[in-house]
């Protein structure tokens, strides 16, 4: 039987944003008890998927001198065979914490069995309140409202304490190129980069501004430079095409200055001009037509 501790308020009442943001979460006195850290399983619905290493030591090296000072929301597993075991809602961090400092007993508000909907809620409301999801981990969880349960995108920045804005641009992250959203998750790129590599319409446009980001370390106003810079000489046509197109240019060019070896071609979306000269000379005839 867990240790009965006495009553506090609920485990995550709203720190800021409209009043009843959740329709399932109720503000009220809970019990707190004290269960053994090794009844307690994972939450199959936490939508972190990372912690990092530096700050879960911090929080460990904190509760072993404080203490776990908010407790853990759980609900009791059904005909578990070792015994009563419980199954995290929310907390996970301190439970990881905890277990790093070696606490064999931790705080925590028992619930009633939780609906698969609820126990999402609230381990997003959680991570969202804390800003401990990363961008991708919150695109997904946004997502799996979204379809799973039928949540609008109003209805989701409600319960997370978001505009729709913000929710719709976060969902679609989730259309980046895999590499992409890796990095995101690395922290190899912020929100931002992302959302300037997303102006890029186009796959290999993406993966270029991409590779600038990591390579040239641009920060996000000169990563939407480049995208737009890019999107200024947009081929309308196939490369080919416009090839056929110049010849006709090409040749007149070549009449007018009187020097055949000029080649009119693309590079990077753009028509240039390449004039190879075979000696001092025809440099000089070319400025005399010109005038100069």
């Amino acid at each position: 039987m867990p240790q009965q501790f006495g009553g506090l308020e609920s485990l995550i009442p709203p720190k800021s944003g409209p009043k009843n943001f959740s329709k399932n979460i109720e503000h009220r006195k809970e019990i707190v008890f004290s269960i053994n850290i090794d009844r307690i399983k994972p939450n199959p619905y936490q939508p972190r998927r990372e912690f990092d290493a530096d700050e879960l030591k911090a929080l460990s090296d904190s509760i072993r001198a404080h203490g776990v000072l908010q407790p853990l929301l759980v609900s009791r597993i059904e005909g578990s065979e070792a015994g009563q075991e419980y199954q995290l809602i929310a907390g996970e961090r301190r439970l990881r914490a905890a277990r790093m400092a070696n606490f064999s007993h931790v705080p925590v508000i028992i619930r009633e069995e939780p609906s698969s909907q609820q126990k999402l809620e609230l381990s997003l409301i959680e991570n969202v309140q804390r800003a401990d999801l990363n961008p991708m981990e919150k695109a997904e969880a946004f997502k799996r409202l979204q379809e799973e349960f039928s949540y609008s995108q109003k209805e989701i920045g409600r319960l997370s304490g978001k505009s729709r804005e913000a929710v719709a641009n976060s969902i679609r992250l989730l259309a980046l190129p895999e590499e992409i959203k890796q990095a995101l998750r690395d922290k190899k790129i912020n929100e931002g980069h992302a959302r300037a590599i997303m102006m890029a319409k186009e796959l290999p446009q993406q993966q270029t501004v991409f590779a600038k980001v990591l390579q040239d370390g641009l920060n996000v106003r000169e990563a939407e430079g480049l995208v737009q810079k890019m999107a200024v000489w947009k081929p309308q046509k196939k490369t080919v095409q416009i090839l056929a197109e110049f010849r006709p240019l090409e040749e007149k060019i070549k009449n007018v200055l009187g020097i055949q070896t000029l080649k009119l071609k693309m590079e990077a979306g753009r028509p240039k001009l390449v004039i190879m000269f075979s000696s001092k000379k025809e440099i000089e005839n070319l400025l005399k037509k010109l005038n100069l």
